[in-house]
């Protein structure tokens, strides 16, 4: 039997995902309506989420660029670059309801571009 772990995204109770998922494509499966405008490639920044519990450490230095040219790096994360881990618990900033844009080109399994890691700013390097 294969492990999940449950993401609790608020206003939309709890989603189950593989670790290592994508969280774009967890959070569309479990039905939360989250865009994507550009396919999940770190490009619009429609994905975007607010961690409240168990933001990653890990950040790909696409969604740190990308972060930072829009103003936004310390602010929110993008689905699109995070892969699923126990203990999330996040808040979807745009979705399709929340907008009325449709949600955009489906995303790929696998983090696009190709994920250069990096640690996030504020994150602990200990342990």
């Amino acid at each position: 039997m294969t492990q999940t772990v449950t993401v609790q995204v608020e206003g939309f109770g709890s989603v189950q995902a593989q670790p290592g998922e994508r969280l774009v494509l967890a959070l569309e499966r479990g039905g939360v309506d989250v865009l994507h405008r550009c396919g999940g490639v770190a490009r619009c920044t429609t994905c975007r989420v607010s961690f409240q519990e168990g933001e990653p450490g890990a950040m790909t230095a696409a969604e740190y660029e990308k972060l930072s040219e829009k103003g936004l790096l310390g602010q929110a994360r993008l689905s699109c670059q995070i892969e699923c881990g126990p203990g999330m618990r996040v808040t979807p900033l745009q979705t399709a309801r929340s907008t009325g844009l449709e949600a955009g080109k489906a995303p790929a399994e696998q983090i696009e571009p190709d994920p250069v890691w990096t640690t996030r700013p504020g994150a602990s390097t200990e342990g």
